[in-house]
């Protein structure tokens, strides 16, 4: 049976039982053409996509089933998993099998404290080169947003969040800084989609960006980075203080 008669998948596709409701949703890949690099770039969005944090429980990836949810054979599927190994979103456990990372409380921190300075470094570069058209749509992002106060579902806010940051970085149009923040925000994304409906950081955060936009459209360089720096600082102090999930 082709991968295109195939009828839908259940939804621990590729994972084993132990990590079931946790689980990385694919497509098949279709073109022959770089199927590792296909594949690399399928599961990755799959475990990026998924709530890591949420469980304890290990989350154990099934190579056989992978290729057979991908439609191609297990060697890109392999290849796939050891890129992925050396970026950090997979551990090989010998006799045991392939398991999606989650990074300690520690690792977490580190990553948010680098992100800062990357960040803070492309809030200064936007004030210094980027146009006020390419600024004010930064403003576009929060059209749902009244007074500060959340006019859409929580998921949504979440994705805008991320999106935001992600701009900031490709707005500093500098290569080294984009490429260099790239795989650490990848990490970042699943554990700022765990903590933005915890404690206030949903209102904190709306204010924060707010106040991050103004400095920016007033070419203020040292308050465009002093803001951006602490907003990141503000989440590696909440997760000090309470990703307890993360030991």
């Amino acid at each position: 049976m082709s991968s295109s008669d195939r009828s839908p998948r259940s939804p621990d596709v590729g994972v084993l039982p132990e990590a079931a409701g946790v689980s990385p949703r694919v497509e098949p890949i279709g073109s022959p053409e770089s199927f590792k690099s296909r594949a690399y770039t399928a599961l990755k969005d799959a475990i990026v996509s998924m709530d890591v944090y949420r469980s304890r429980a290990d989350i154990r990836l099934d190579e056989r089933r992978l290729a057979l949810d991908f439609g191609i054979s297990r060697t890109p599927v392999r290849e796939a998993m050891a890129q992925l190994e050396r970026e950090g979103f997979v551990r090989a456990v010998p006799r045991r099998g392939i398991y999606v990372v989650r990074k300690t409380k520690r690792e977490v921190i580190e990553m948010i404290t680098a992100w800062a300075a990357l960040e803070s470094m492309a809030a200064r570069l936007i004030t210094e080169n980027a146009s006020g058209e390419e600024i004010a749509s930064l403003r576009t992002m929060f059209t749902k947003f009244e007074n500060g106060e959340l006019h859409a579902r929580l998921d949504e806010y979440s994705e805008v969040n991320i999106e935001f940051h992600q701009t900031i970085i490709r707005m500093s149009r500098n290569g080294v800084l984009i490429s260099l923040a790239e795989n650490l925000f990848t990490h970042m994304r699943m554990i700022r989609r765990k903590t933005i409906g915890e404690r206030d950081r949903v209102d904190r955060s709306i204010r924060d960006h707010m106040h991050i936009i103004e400095a920016l459209e007033a070419r203020d360089t040292a308050r465009a980075e002093h803001l951006v720096r602490d907003h990141a600082l503000g989440l590696a102090e909440h997760v000090a203080k309470y990703a307890d999930y993360l030991d």
